[in-house]
């Protein structure tokens, strides 16, 4: 699953809606709808995440968010080391063969670890991150 498709779940849930009314009212299929909240299909488009935003009544904060999370939510990531240390390729490695490994708690301690890290200029923080 990814952080979009598990937030775009809790929406549906919390609302009482079936993922093929959504479907239905988004004219998409239910089966791209499910593929999308189960991680079996790439990001959605900037425009699907607008009509989601607008089906669930989303603005300001919470719409940035959801962008956010689909910015987040490609299930298929590629990391370009060309240029980083030797340490940074065998990290990028070492993630990419073991990530499925890890329990919740060491992704979290993985992940409190990289929000210390600055983003860079224009990227967006993970959700629960303190804006600084």
């Amino acid at each position: 699953m990814t952080p979009f498709g598990e937030r775009v779940r809790s929406l549906r849930d919390a609302r009482g809606v079936t993922l093929k009314q959504m479907a239905t009212d988004l004219s998409i299929s239910s089966a791209y709808l499910s593929a999308l909240e189960h991680g079996k299909r790439g990001q959605p488009s900037p425009q699907l995440v607008r009509q989601i935003c607008a089906y669930f009544g989303i603005i300001w904060d919470d719409a940035e968010e959801l962008e956010r999370l689909a910015d987040l939510s490609h299930p298929r990531v590629t990391v370009d080391t060309a240029g980083l240390s030797a340490k940074a390729t065998e990290l990028a490695n070492l993630l990419s063969e073991r990530i499925g490994d890890l329990d919740e708690e060491r992704i979290d301690t993985i992940l409190a670890i990289l929000d210390t890290v600055p983003p860079k200029k224009g990227a967006r923080r993970r959700a629960g991150v303190r804006r600084r």
